[in-house]
């Protein structure tokens, strides 16, 4: 287990110098990092530090099982590296990645195409894969969709109705997040980083926080890490309730469409009465919190929760007790439990196929460490067990915050935080609504950020979206998606 790795053990948000983080030569640190990934590890984060003489590869990956983390990092690179891929396809899309922003070969990669470079006003220009065939034909969905969605490329190869492979084009969101916060924190960080997923404000605004606070050698003061963990359940209880509600309304199940779109902005509002904004914008802050929850706001918000999981447990009783949903949900877009570890799935989309893989659990920090919230977790890998995850969360994740509320500890709010260690690297691990969110921090000599990594759960989980479509047929795609609810903007950092 982790006690014999080669790679420096350290807590999630947690911190230690860049001198004492393992390296070895690229190949020694590929098979390092493979080693310890078939020990039962997995990766979390897979990225390039540029230096004078090359590029260096950092890993960090983590035994859940020890609710440890494990860094190392390469000696400069210059041209090429045998390709982690070849042997572990959860670095195919890191490896793409480095590839893209560092011009570093993966050698024995097997499909090195970019992830979000463009070529004038198309995104992702390389070939596609391609399946041969007198009856295979190809179908190009997008970037542009109808309705008010994100932008993605989805193509498919097709034996009739039959979906034999999906590829899938992102990009279009690129806005240059990672590059804003070089040389930060600076006075636009925090505002750049809430915005890295709109939907995951909470979740991308904790982490970095928690970031700042291991490189400071500090810690938030308990009342804020409560405020962090309620604020993060509301989003949880949001962002499910509507998943339930577009998955009904996409079998055109329209009870409980239209109650969650009503229950999911009683939600959001809850968030605003705890801080003034729905998607908890400006609550967040390294140190702790802007906003507390005197007295009469929790007497408020208890009251306007327990009538809503009252409603939102209605709504999903008719949807379970329908025939008609179940018979679209069940058997439809299944990924196996061997497929999802082997992809690296994260999250809710890892727990629908039966692995226990919760940030909370696994590697809790903040107030998860004094209180948790029950791990849902459905076997099936479908459409259904998705839609159960979110709806065992929602009750699960409205229990916790019913508990927290009635009894919150006593203690101030914020405290100032020292200045950041020089020449130090830091990482913070959150469970978002999605999944894992890691955001990863490395200072220069004046304790600036000289490189700043983020991925969001979907940069994990879309090539299980991938995999769920292939056999079936093309006018599952809409359902599959929504089960998966993916975020574009998060992947296009």
């Amino acid at each position: 287990m982790s006690e014999s790795s080669p790679f420096a053990l350290f807590p999630n948000t947690a911190s230690l110098p860049w001198a004492d983080v393992p390296e070895w030569p690229g190949a020694e640190f590929v098979r390092a990092t493979a080693g310890e990934l078939d020990r039962g590890a997995r990766l979390c984060a897979w990225f390039g530090v540029p230096e004078s003489k090359g590029v260096r590869l950092v890993a960090v990956i983590a035994f859940d099982a020890d609710n440890t983390l494990a860094v190392g990092r390469s000696t400069p690179i210059v041209g090429a590296y045998p390709a982690l891929t070849a042997t572990h396809p959860q670095a195919h899309l890191f490896e793409r990645e480095v590839h893209e922003q560092h011009a570093l070969v993966p050698t024995g990669h097997p499909w090195l195409k970019s992830v979000r470079a463009s070529a004038g006003t198309a995104p992702a220009p390389d070939a596609f894969f391609r399946v041969e065939g007198r009856e295979v034909h190809e179908v190009a969905v997008g970037p542009v969709h109808a309705g008010i969605i994100e932008p993605g490329h989805f193509r498919f190869q097709c034996a009739g109705e039959e979906v034999l492979h999906l590829e899938i084009a992102l990009g279009y969101q690129h806005r240059g997040v990672e590059a804003a916060l070089l040389g930060g924190p600076h006075r636009a960080t925090r505002s750049q980083i809430e915005t890295a997923a709109g939907d995951t404000t909470i979740a991308h605004a904790t982490a970095p926080a928690q970031v700042l606070e291991a490189l400071a050698g500090a810690e938030a003061p308990l009342r804020a890490q409560w405020m962090r963990a309620v604020a993060l359940e509301l989003e949880r209880l949001a962002n499910h309730t509507g998943d339930l509600g577009a998955l009904s309304g996409d079998v055109a199940f329209l009870p409980t469409a239209a109650a969650c779109g009503k229950i999911r902005g009683d939600f959001l509002n809850l968030t605003a009465l705890v801080c003034g904004n729905r998607f908890g914008r400006g609550l967040v802050l390294p140190g702790g919190a802007r906003h507390d929850l005197e007295p009469a706001r929790v007497v408020a918000v208890l009251e306007r929760l327990a009538p809503a999981m009252e409603e939102v447990e209605r709504a999903a009783t008719w949807l379970w007790d329908a025939a008609s949903v179940r018979s679209r949900f069940e058997n439809i877009g299944t990924v196996f439990t061997p497929q999802a570890a082997e992809l690296g799935l994260v999250g809710l989309a890892a727990r629908a196929c039966g692995l226990v893989r919760d940030v909370r659990y696994d590697q809790p920090a903040g107030w998860y460490r004094f209180a948790q919230a029950p791990i849902a977790v459905w076997p099936g890998g479908d459409v259904f067990a998705r839609a159960r995850v979110r709806w065992l969360e929602i009750q699960r994740s409205g229990a916790f915050l019913l508990e927290q509320l009635s009894a919150p500890p006593e203690s101030h709010l914020l405290d100032p935080l020292p200045a950041s260690a020089p020449d130090t690297f830091a990482v913070a691990l959150v469970e978002g609504w999605r999944g894992e969110v890691c955001h990863a921090a490395l200072t220069d000599r004046a304790g600036r950020f000289q490189s700043y990594k983020i991925v969001d759960p979907s940069f994990h989980n879309w090539a299980g979206l991938a995999l769920a479509l292939r056999g079936q047929a093309i006018s599952d795609f809409p359902l599959c998606n929504k089960s998966f609810n993916l975020s574009y903007c998060g992947f296009d950092l």
